[in-house]
């Protein structure tokens, strides 16, 4: 569990280094997805198990790339150009707060509570102490120079189309019959091929990168997507969905730590402040787990139904969550691609906490 939060927690300090090394956003963008989806190829050939077939199919994998993929790894990228890696994980983990809001105006979402709207409020609440934008210093995200707010506006852009994602995947992409990681690995193959289609754009948009930003941005491909993904469905699979999505809550924490120590990033009380306060928000929006989920949280559970996806891992959540299930309150804190685990016994669909790399 530990290793995957640090790898998971540690996207936001390797997309920093990319940043500073010369790499842009879209480029960040195409090479994370194509060596994530490398991963899960490889790891998907090893286990025996085929990609999906049929047009349709791969027409829900786009749109699910767009959203869960291309869109919130651009986002997130974009906006820490402005703001540091510790906020932006904060920020991330504020996905559950938007699948929440989602799921009402769907009409979705169940077991709505006071709590919950609480939550809610007090998770945003947390944005606000740690931005103050009432301040001039612009508060801890204050980290490259310029107004961090558009930045601010990104992130959360981020995480909402990580919402948009797992609500879009819980419908369409349950039961296509397809196992999970060759699944996740279309997925993740499909957004480096949209992100490539708009590099021709983006030409001439850097100075030049160096031998730095390469290596950042192969260890976010390669271990904080890829290898996440698999570790983060391994440990679904012996330890239990409940296990898995305690990770999410330590994402910005690893986050935060890891700007301060290797970034030099401030660490101050405000900015501690906001993130124990976005995290408890996220907690009260958790539906109360019944009695028999938490003594079961089999791996197949019927009710499970949010998916992650090889592009960021899961996010605080107390059952499991396919493909197919709109569990709009939970999401997923980080960046993972994000595909539904099979149903059976042998297999766990992914946890409340979305995973996106």
């Amino acid at each position: 569990m530990a290793v995957l939060a640090l790898l998971w927690g540690s996207g936001f300090l390797w997309t920093e280094l990319a940043l500073r090394n010369g790499l842009t956003p879209l480029q960040i963008t195409v090479l994370r997805s194509a060596l994530g989806a490398a991963v899960l190829l490889l790891l998907a050939r090893s286990a025996r198990q085929r990609l999906p077939r049929g047009a349709a199919v791969w027409l829900r994998l786009a749109v699910a790339a767009l959203f869960c993929n291309v869109l919130p790894f651009f986002l997130a990228a974009l906006g820490m150009r402005t703001v540091g890696s510790g906020p932006a994980g904060v920020l991330n983990a504020t996905t559950p707060l938007w699948s929440l809001l989602i799921g009402l105006a769907l009409g979705t979402e169940r077991g709505w509570h006071p709590r919950r709207l609480g939550g809610l409020l007090l998770g945003f609440a947390g944005v606000l102490v740690i931005f103050s934008p009432w301040q001039g210093d612009a508060g801890p995200a204050h980290q490259h120079g310029g107004a961090p707010g558009w930045g601010v506006l990104a992130l959360l852009g981020a995480a909402a189309s990580y919402a948009v994602a797992f609500t879009y995947m819980g419908r369409v992409l349950t039961g296509t019959g397809t196992a999970p990681l060759a699944l996740s690995a279309a997925q993740l193959t499909v957004a480096a091929g949209l992100g490539s289609l708009a590099l021709p754009a983006a030409a001439g948009a850097t100075d030049g990168f160096n031998v730095r930003a390469l290596a950042a941005v192969t260890v976010l491909g390669v271990l904080s997507t890829g290898l996440t993904f698999h570790l983060n469905y391994r440990l679904i699979a012996t330890e239990g969905a409940t296990a898995a999505a305690t990770v999410g809550y330590l994402l910005p924490v690893v986050s935060t730590g890891l700007g301060a120590l290797v970034l030099d990033e401030p660490l101050s009380a405000r900015g501690v402040t906001g993130m124990a306060v976005v995290l408890a928000g996220v907690l009260l929006t958790r539906p109360r787990p019944t009695r028999e989920r938490a003594v079961t949280a089999a791996p197949a559970a019927p009710d499970a139904r949010a998916t992650p996806v090889p592009a960021r891992p899961a996010l605080p959540a107390d059952r499991t969550n396919g493909p197919g299930a709109p569990d709009h309150s939970g999401g997923h804190p980080a960046s993972v691609p994000c595909s539904p685990p099979p149903r059976s016994p042998g297999s766990a669909p992914a946890s409340a906490t979305s995973h996106c790399p």
